[in-house]
């Protein structure tokens, strides 16, 4: 864990590194602006080296090299599944790899349903089903990549965390 005289920084995107104590995967839209706030500086108080891809990377279609490798280099995941988490293919990539690190690794996810049922998540029903529809045709192209990310969801709704439905 990072030392206490680290934690002033945990959320300022200087200096880059690529080994955080946690990395938090979440829908901006949903969370930025209340859970994932007090989320992040809890993690901060307690002196947690936490990535925080809001502030630390520009925005895109698809995540690139320097994100995956900080994803690599996290010790802990913590997925915030929100409401809109499955209509971000952003989201979604980082959720895959997430999965593909923790294999084997000894490192481990922590789901929280932030007002989604966790079987929804699981099972891609509700919202995520609708979600997962548009996926299929954006990306007809391409099925075994939208077949992974069902696999990502299925594997961390699977996992027990919290559920913080209103």
């Amino acid at each position: 864990m990072a030392s206490s005289s680290n934690s002033s920084t945990a959320l300022v995107p200087l200096p880059r590194r690529n080994c955080y104590d946690v990395f938090v995967t979440f829908r901006g839209e949903d969370t930025r602006n209340n859970f994932t706030n007090f989320l992040f500086a809890a993690l901060e108080r307690k002196g947690i080296y936490a990535f925080r891809d809001d502030t630390n990377l520009p925005k895109g279609e698809s995540i690139g090299p320097e994100l995956l490798r900080t994803i690599e280099g996290s010790q802990v995941f913590v997925a915030v599944l929100s409401r809109n988490y499955a209509s971000s293919t952003w989201c979604l990539q980082e959720l895959e790899k997430i999965c593909e690190c923790i294999k084997g690794s000894g490192k481990y996810v922590l789901p929280i349903f932030y007002g989604v049922d966790p079987s929804e998540v699981k099972k891609q029903s509700g919202i995520y089903w609708d979600d997962f529809a548009k996926h299929e045709q954006r990306f007809k192209q391409d099925p075994h990549k939208v077949s992974r990310w069902r696999e990502a969801l299925n594997q961390v709704g699977s996992i027990a965390g919290w559920d913080l439905r209103d």
